[in-house]
């Protein structure tokens, strides 16, 4: 059974970093794409960034120039988070599309206070 494991989450001050890293376990046969999301609370999932098996990037407006995404090997997704804010405080999901289907992880949480 695939499934999506979270690490890295924690608590940081403003302006610091962070690096999310998400570990695909079993077949990842049919793999398209992989990506991050975060959650306030009472909110929708929203997109963070994302990343495609060709290397095609998105990135939401709100953490461009702050936040990389990379497949740092065929197995692990990786969110570098510089700069944090307080409103970069939310629950983060990484997320693998496959042809025909898609996972989640559990979340891991951020959060960002002096």
């Amino acid at each position: 059974q695939v499934q999506l494991v979270e690490s890295g989450g924690g608590s940081v001050r403003p302006g610091g970093s962070l690096r999310l890293s998400c570990t695909i376990s079993g077949s990842f046969f049919g793999l398209r794409a992989m990506g991050w999301y975060r959650q306030h609370p009472g909110n929708q999932r929203e997109l963070v960034a994302s990343l495609t098996n060709s290397g095609i990037t998105n990135f939401a407006d709100f953490v461009k120039g702050r936040f990389t995404i990379a497949r740092d090997n065929s197995r692990e997704l990786s969110l570098q988070m510089n700069s944090l804010k307080p409103e970069d405080t939310a629950v983060y999901y990484c997320k693998a599309v496959f042809d025909t289907s898609e996972l989640w992880g559990q979340g891991t949480q951020v959060t960002v206070s002096s």
